[in-house]
């Protein structure tokens, strides 16, 4: 099974359509956007820049209580889970970038917890050639900037994920998830959980 970072498609306001829809940004409309071409010519030549999110909801004390994954179907029609993951436009802050995916990917009302100067608990080096890393993307080198993000208000998964599925920090680290996540996904998650002090 073929795993890669997800990539949703552009926003609205980055003037491209829906899923499947052939049409083109304008340069002036989104100059920090690539045409598909662009974008497998830059692939092929250097790696990309992305962000990637694991929302958490924690309780009064700020301990967290619970981890989001995402449940995905492939275009083959395969059930995976990841976590909010998108590129880092030219001209873009990584905060920017951040907040810009966890509301794509978790909707308007996630109301996400960013502090001015987010800092990732680890950065993940995906290869398209399996075993170089414990990370994986057949479409690209792509170096990920990992961050855990409280989110506050209520989740409703959209672009392709179909659910966002709460979990204790124990199950989330259990082999049962892992074999589930695209990627290596599930080491991410774990450093994730080794960071906050809950991986046990």
């Amino acid at each position: 099974m073929a795993v890669r970072t997800p990539d949703p498609d552009p926003e609205p306001d980055d003037g491209i359509g829906g899923f499947g829809d052939a049409q083109q940004p304008a340069r002036d409309a989104n100059p920090g956007w690539l045409s598909e071409f662009e974008l497998e010519e830059a692939r092929r030549h250097l790696p990309m820049l992305y962000v990637e999110a694991i929302p958490v909801r924690t309780d009064g004390s700020g301990q967290v209580t619970e981890l989001g994954i995402l449940l995905r179907s492939t275009p083959l029609g395969e059930m995976t889970r990841t976590i909010v993951s998108g590129r880092v436009r030219f001209g873009e802050t990584i905060r920017d970038a951040l907040f810009r995916h966890v509301e794509n990917d978790l909707g308007p009302m996630a109301f996400p917890l960013l502090p001015p100067q987010p800092l990732p608990f680890t950065v993940a080096e995906y290869f398209p050639i399996p075993g170089v890393s414990a990370y994986h993307d057949d479409r690209q080198h792509a170096v990920s900037l990992a961050f855990v993000v409280p989110v506050t208000g209520t989740c409703e998964p959209r672009q392709d994920a179909l659910e966002v599925t709460w979990f204790s920090p124990e199950a989330a680290a259990s082999d049962a998830v892992a074999a589930e996540m695209e990627g290596g996904r599930g080491t991410l998650i774990r450093q994730a959980l080794a960071s906050l002090g809950l991986l046990r």
